[in-house]
């Protein structure tokens, strides 16, 4: 007696979340497969393969299969000279699923006819038509349906606008399938053309999807916070999520995916806490982290864990999940941070500078401050020098941000376009006067000081409008930092700066470079006396390692705000030829002081000596709480 298989939508409804199946890419290329081959093609020439990419998926309990049809459709198959072919492959790709079905025997198991992009640029931002574009999904969709796919995918979509025509092509085409419906996000948790999740996640299901999810894009992690953003938005929507494995590193020759089965395990918990109804994984995910999934979903002994609601803007139509930068996170959890400036290359050639980040990040930098013409030096743009740091090396940048030199209409929209390459720390400061560098005939006014164009960036900018209270579509989500001198002439004066900074939502200091640690303590118990309480603003105290006598004596003589003790100076003459190192010993030193007394340190190298702050970090070995 045969007990009758449950349709896919009856399936949907029980408490169990269903477990989809993992890359189909990964593991062609696993097989010889080369990269630059019609993987589609494969479910004619050679479906023997593309079968025990299935067969292994059900094997260690993966319940919905997905067809290798992903790029079959016309544009794509166009590329490969396979245009005629479009239905042949379709109904390939689902007959490979029902022989590796019937081969393993399982009685439960869905086929998901997968539908990715076409390939192509959409009407206004691109020259296909609304209406051929939905021909082309329902030629693909129609020959999966008639070969007896039980749900439609389309994954991996990255236009909202090319998603909602495949729905709409599902409905006209096969309109008893359910339709599953994933948009793929980028790491500031947009679509390629600015949606939001929760925009997304009404619009699909206002649509019709069956189910809305999101998948590929980045790992666990971040596809967790982007369905809580969906499940917030239409809390009765069924959704889903299917990760990559991580972010792909480059390893030799070859890209691998960092993320591990056991990592995969704890995140399908998080899913299922979240809501998932579909969980699964993409590209770089193979039957080992769906292996580990089934395990963790089958376990009745391993608790779900608490899920809380995620901060939004309060505005129902924009509502976009609080993603704190590093640095935001390390500062509340009150975490050792140490950051180290670079000065942007006096050319377009950035290959040197990010070759002394990446030697930073290795010694143990959380992240680097990068200045804006320091000196008032002609320099390449900070800004490029962030975007580079963050997406080549993945290391979090502090942008400086100078206010001499800009108008409040350029400071707005040179804040807008930080944000829009990804900078989210930044440093408001003064910035040097143009008569002390390359060009001191340049242009030096400035409409807004630095404690003011903090609360510009505090209280308008994150909150969604301008200065003038226009909107800007979205609120930023800026991390602000204000200069601070505890060792300034007028001690109370700049306690009285810093207090305004404060008022204005400074989140941290960037303290002046200090050589004599009791001073600290003097300025902080004077703070308190003044405001009636202790500071509590984070401070990353400046911290110079000495290169030799003459660079101390110029510190010493030439810089506001700066003094070392003649003990010090000492030092550095004693030292002759081995002054750096010996400047890397007094860094050390007076790290070892000050590390009780501040909450992170920021080291300024000088003359481009990047190895000296590395080694003031790396022989340290500084312990974080």
């Amino acid at each position: 007696m045969t007990t009758q298989r449950l349709s896919f939508l009856d399936r949907l409804a029980l408490p169990a979340p269903i477990l989809t199946d993992g890359a189909m890419g990964t593991m062609l290329h696993q097989r010889g497969v080369t990269l630059n081959t019609c993987f589609e093609e494969l479910n004619i020439s050679r479906p023997e393969v593309v079968e025990s990419v299935h067969r292994d998926y059900l094997a260690v309990g993966a319940e919905l299969i997905e067809t290798n049809t992903f790029g079959a459709n016309r544009y794509k198959l166009a590329q490969h000279g396979l245009t005629e072919q479009v239905a042949a492959i379709n109904r390939a790709g689902v007959e490979a699923v029902r022989r590796a079905i019937a081969a393993s025997g399982r009685t439960d198991a869905y086929i998901a006819g997968s539908i990715g992009p076409l390939g192509v640029r959409l009407k206004p931002f691109g020259r296909v038509r609304a209406e051929d574009a939905r021909a082309a999904f329902a030629e693909q969709i129609r020959a999966l349906a008639e070969a007896g796919a039980d749900v439609i995918l389309f994954e991996t979509f990255s236009d909202r606008i090319e998603l909602l025509e495949a729905v709409r092509a599902a409905h006209e085409t096969a309109p008893t399938l359910p339709v599953i419906a994933h948009m793929t996000f980028a790491a500031d948790e947009r679509t390629l053309l600015g949606d939001l999740p929760a925009q997304v996640a009404r619009d699909l299901h206002k649509a019709g999807a069956t189910v809305v999810g999101v998948n590929c894009g980045g790992g666990p992690e971040q596809l967790s916070r982007i369905l809580q953003a969906m499940r917030q938005a239409v809390p009765e929507a069924i959704t889903s999520a299917m990760p990559n494995a991580g972010f792909p590193e480059l390893v030799g020759e070859r890209m691998m995916y960092p993320a591990t089965g056991d990592y995969f395990a704890e995140y399908a918990l998080v899913f299922k806490a979240i809501g998932a109804r579909l969980i699964g994984g993409c590209c770089g995910t193979t039957p080992d982290h769906i292996a580990a999934m089934r395990r963790a979903l089958d376990n009745p002994a391993l608790p779900l864990p608490r899920i809380h609601l995620l901060e939004t803007n309060g505005d129902d139509h924009t509502d976009v999940p609080e993603r704190p930068t590093e640095l935001a996170r390390k500062l509340a959890a009150r975490r050792f941070v140490i950051t180290v400036e670079l000065a942007p290359p006096r050319s377009f050639v950035p290959q040197k500078l990010l070759a002394s980040a990446r030697l930073l990040q290795e010694a143990g930098a959380d992240m680097v401050d990068v200045a804006d013409s320091p000196t008032a030096r002609m320099r390449m743009s900070p800004w490029a020098v962030c975007h580079f740091l963050q997406t080549k090396l993945n290391m979090e940048a502090v942008l400086h941000f100078p206010t001499r030199g800009r108008n409040l209409l350029r400071v707005q929209g040179d804040l807008l376009a930080a944000h829009a390459l990804g900078l989210r720390n930044l440093f408001v400061v003064m910035g040097d006067p143009t008569k002390i560098g390359d060009y001191p005939e340049a242009m030096d006014n400035y409409d807004v000081a630095p404690s003011a164009l903090i609360g510009i960036i505090k209280h308008k900018m994150n909150q969604g409008v301008d200065q003038a209270g226009n909107s800007i579509g979205q609120p930023t989500t800026f991390t602000v930092g204000c200069a601070l001198n505890m060792f300034a002439a007028d001690m109370d004066r700049e306690i009285a700066a810093l207090q305004k900074k404060i008022a204005n939502g400074a989140d941290f200091a960037l303290g002046q470079a200090v050589f004599e640690p009791g001073r600290i303590e003097t300025f902080l118990r004077r703070y308190e006396q003044v405001a009636g309480e202790p500071l509590k603003l984070p401070v990353l105290m400046g911290l110079i390692p000495l290169y030799s006598l003459k660079h101390a004596l110029f510190l010493n003589n030439e810089i506001p705000g700066i003094s070392i003790p003649d003990a010090l100076l000492k030092r550095m003459e004693d030292a002759g030829d081995d002054a750096p190192t010996e400047g890397v010993r007094i860094a050390q030193g007076l790290l070892r002081e000050i590390r009780s007394l501040t909450q992170g340190v920021y080291l300024i190298p000088a003359f481009g000596r990047y190895e000296l702050a590395a080694d003031v970090i790396d022989t340290l070995a500084v312990s974080r709480t």
